[in-house]
């Protein structure tokens, strides 16, 4: 590690998984204010004698606002291996950018304008935003790292991630922005970082690897190196970089179709899909969506259930950065095991405690189950499946298979926002039984199939999955 390389880091994952994270979180501590406006102003047809959250149309449309996020969210997913390729990694992030400053410019705007539309259209193109983000970040940071420092630099986008929600509740609280007139100002903030990293991911290079093996460009992608390694000799990384294109002049850019026909890529993406689904399906959005109203089921009154949710956020923070430094010790796989195994304790002892919460310690003991599930998503489920996916294919089908793992993680994002509440309604706290089950299936995939990538290259990587055939 060094200054320059760091510098790169911040510049390219910092700005791009704030949007991801803090736009994850940010309409939840406002919704009360937000629907409230929604019902008296912005939508017509309401009924004013009704409560705004009892109404069905502002019901519809806060839906809509919520679930068009991840909507767009996969739009960009789709996009990334597209954007990658054709405008490189350095230069996507940038790009990706105008979507921000347009999307803050509609939501900081929906109030003035009293219009809902604006508001889910910036919602919309937010999402599209980090959706593309998610794929190009990790992309761009796989491949400006040094092979022993790959699962710590990777680890920085979740950490990131994990930050910015925990800013975007502590910002949507009442006595600062989760206002009747400051919410508009809480949206428009995400153009802040868009506009730091405008102003310093020029001063840093394009990926090496894409220069070299998407750009044929040997002089550039060595001047690059350089860069990021400040002091320390290149010629090993140049010839391993070497090697990878001459085996993509004979295997030429993989395609979707190829990627799902071809028997030696088809392993490593089952395993990419998978990590992916069990990142979201693992329950943890349901929880962090909607924790406060966990916490309320369990007897906890709403100023409670409030600061239980920001300590939750903060514990997912002081974990991340915990697994920042575990990832290169212990290894991928044994964190994720060992994460999927504390969050399927957890799930089964909350629909438990669920059975007693008339005793009063029994609230305080979810408290605890809760943070527990958190802190064991963020030893591992959090942050690796983001740059598993890139260390398990080479340069030629990294792209499209980053875009696909984006798609299918924002997909099942989306499908768990969806329907948690009305399984909740349903089950209550016992629907945690069916993401215990999920879980237990992800720990025997997990065990069977996930090979360890630690301090491994790409091509020893890929050499591994042609002996399995």
């Amino acid at each position: 590690m060094n200054i320059r390389l760091a510098f790169a880091v911040v510049s390219s994952a910092c700005w791009s998984a704030f949007q991801h994270g803090y736009n994850t979180g940010v309409i939840n501590a406002p919704q009360a204010v937000m629907t409230e406006w929604l019902h008296k102003e912005a939508l017509t047809g309401t009924n004013i004698t009704l409560p705004a959250k009892d109404d069905p149309k502002v019901t519809t449309i806060w839906s809509i606002t919520v679930a068009i996020y991840c909507v767009g969210g996969m739009i960009g997913g789709v996009l990334t291996g597209v954007i990658a390729d054709r405008f490189g990694r350095k230069g996507g992030l940038l790009l990706n950018n105008g979507l921000v400053f347009l999307a803050a410019a509609l939501e900081g705007s929906s109030k003035i304008a009293n219009s809902a539309e604006l508001l889910i259209l910036g919602r919309l193109l937010i999402g599209v935003n980090s959706g593309l983000n998610a794929g190009l970040a990790p992309l761009y940071l796989a491949e400006i790292s040094p092979v022993s420092l790959r699962g710590s630099i990777g680890t920085v986008y979740q950490l990131v991630i994990t930050i910015t929600i925990l800013l975007s509740q502590v910002l949507g609280l009442e006595a600062i922005l989760g206002t009747e007139y400051g919410w508009p100002w809480l949206l428009a903030i995400t153009a802040l970082p868009a506009a730091i990293q405008c102003a310093t991911l020029p001063l840093c290079p394009e990926s090496p690897k894409f220069l070299l093996l998407n750009k044929g460009q040997e002089l550039h992608a060595q001047r690059a190196l350089n860069w990021l390694r400040g002091d320390v000799a290149v010629h090993g990384e140049m010839e391993e970089m070497h090697q990878e294109a001459e085996k993509n002049k004979v295997s030429k850019k993989v395609t979707f179709r190829e990627l799902v026909s071809n028997r030696q890529l088809r392993q490593p993406l089952l395993i990419a899909l998978v990590v992916m689904l069990a990142q979201q399906l693992s329950g943890i959005n349901a929880v962090i969506f909607f924790s406060t109203d966990i916490f309320m089921k369990a007897n906890l009154n709403e100023s409670q259930s409030q600061y239980a949710t920001l300590g939750m956020g903060a514990m997912n923070v002081v974990m991340t950065v915990i697994s920042l430094v575990l990832v290169e010790i212990a290894g991928r796989k044994t964190l994720l095991l060992t994460g999927f195994s504390g969050m399927l304790v957890c799930s089964i002892s909350l629909c438990i405690a669920s059975l007693y919460t008339d005793l009063v310690w029994v609230s305080y003991l979810c408290i605890i189950l809760v943070i527990l599930f958190v802190v064991m998503f963020a030893v591992g489920p959090g942050s690796i499946p983001w740059f598993l996916v890139t260390e398990l294919f080479n340069q030629a089908a990294r792209p499209v298979a980053s875009s696909v793992a984006v798609t299918v993680n924002w997909t099942a994002n989306f499908i768990v926002g969806l329907s948690f509440l009305p399984l909740s309604l349903v089950l209550g706290m016992n629907t945690f039984i069916i993401f215990a089950v999920l879980q237990f299936l992800f720990i025997v995939f997990i065990s069977f199939k996930v090979p360890e990538t630690k301090n491994r290259t790409v091509e020893e990587i890929t050499a591994m999955f042609r002996q399995q055939m």
